[in-house]
């Protein structure tokens, strides 16, 4: 951070927005960039323009903006005063537990992530003709003030990257990571061509797997922009709302939502549609990165064998290779994605907690559990299905 009369002035330009609408969406896209779909300015605004997102929800929007000497912006911190930990995947319900039983109050607390959301990109969004460094240093010293200014139990940075994770790690924020099952793109020509590096044992299973989704009778569509029609939301928003009756008893998103994400950002969609008999029975919805799919929701009315696997994993590979993206990100947990070629990863997390004794007993934790991750990760990598060279 700067330091004296300098850093006065840095925090005297930061504010803190509770709509995204607050900050034009040409500011916010300039910052974000065009790299991750999610942290776009369409995105998160529709997520609270469809009522998803609002302090009735436990997400209050308090964006951090620091606008430069010209009143450019040059960073921003999306961030959310939130009421509850779901929607948030990075699992914190323990800590807000012990933090009670001792006398405090866990919630409200901030967070600084995309909700509903467990894909890692920047959270210190900086404008490309900014003093990188220098704007980063005032984003995270806008972070320290703001817990400082809500009295809040503790600040979370969920799924950012390693070089910002580092970073806030330096200001003093706790450290964490956790695992995904991601898949990489080693410049394959088609389908065949990932399967020939696959040992013979899991290229057999695949092909089992993806033969018995083809054979269900079922019709399989990758749609996009303008192939995305209103009917094919209504169904997609059937299908969200089976799976979260089943998995969480409460579905985070409206219906509205998915329309206007199919009115603003079609073109970075990929719906995946299982019909039968011109009847929708099964989706999966999927996000365009620069470089990466992004695997988010999937639901199904209907029964079909392996039909989970062929329309989150391997459509997605499928369209993956096709569009030359070098990744595809399936989502949170899931060890079963390893025998499907989706490999572990770490994801980062940062986190400030201002009270001494809890920040120490969160510390010890966390030193634990990253010994933990760090032995599971080594574990599941020897599960890999591609064949060792000799």
């Amino acid at each position: 951070m700067p330091d004296g009369e300098e850093r006065t002035e840095a925090q005297a330009a930061i504010s803190a927005l509770r709509s995204i609408h607050e900050i034009a969406p040409e500011d916010w896209d300039a910052c974000a960039g065009p790299e991750n779909p999610f942290l776009s300015h369409a995105f998160l605004s529709a997520l609270e323009d469809s009522g998803s997102v609002r302090a009735e929800t436990g997400w209050l929007p308090q964006h951090l903006v620091f606008a430069d000497e010209t009143d450019r912006i040059a960073g921003i911190v999306p961030l959310y005063l939130k009421g509850h930990s779901q929607g948030e995947y990075v699992f914190d319900w323990g800590w807000a537990d012990a933090y009670e039983r001792a006398g405090g109050e866990y919630y409200p607390k901030l967070l600084s992530a995309v909700p509903f959301t467990p894909v890692t990109g920047p959270r210190l969004l900086i404008h490309p003709d900014a003093e990188q460094d220098a704007v980063r240093d005032i984003l995270i010293g806008g972070l320290i003030e703001i817990t400082r200014r809500f009295n809040v139990s503790s600040t979370h940075v969920n799924f950012l990257p390693e070089a910002q994770w580092q970073a806030l790690g330096e200001a003093g924020f706790l450290q964490r990571v956790g695992l995904q099952y991601h898949w990489e793109n080693d410049g394959y020509a088609d389908f065949d061509a990932f399967l020939g590096a696959l040992s013979s044992r899991k290229r057999k299973a695949i092909r089992k797997e993806r033969k018995a989704a083809a054979e269900s009778g079922l019709t399989i569509r990758q749609l996009t922009g303008d192939q995305i029609e209103p009917r094919h939301w209504d169904a997609f928003f059937r299908f969200y709302m089976d799976t979260s009756d089943r998995k969480w008893g409460s579905a985070y998103l409206t219906r509205e939502f998915f329309d206007l994400l199919g009115e603003r950002m079609a073109d970075r969609v990929l719906l995946v549609i299982a019909e039968l008999d011109g009847s929708p029975v099964a989706g999966a919805l999927n996000l365009i990165g620069d470089d990466t799919l992004f695997g988010r929701n999937w639901g199904c009315i209907a029964d079909f064998k392996f039909l989970h696997f062929e329309l989150c994993y391997y459509q997605a590979i499928d369209f993956a290779i096709a569009r030359g993206l070098k990744w595809v990100e399936a989502g949170a947990q899931g060890q079963h994605k390893i025998q499907r070629g989706y490999l572990p990863r770490f994801t980062y997390s940062a986190h400030l907690i201002p009270s001494p004794s809890f920040r120490d007993a969160v510390a010890d934790f966390l030193r634990r559990e990253r010994m933990q991750m760090e032995h599971e990760k080594e574990a599941l990598e020897n599960q890999s299905p591609f064949r060792h060279e000799t």
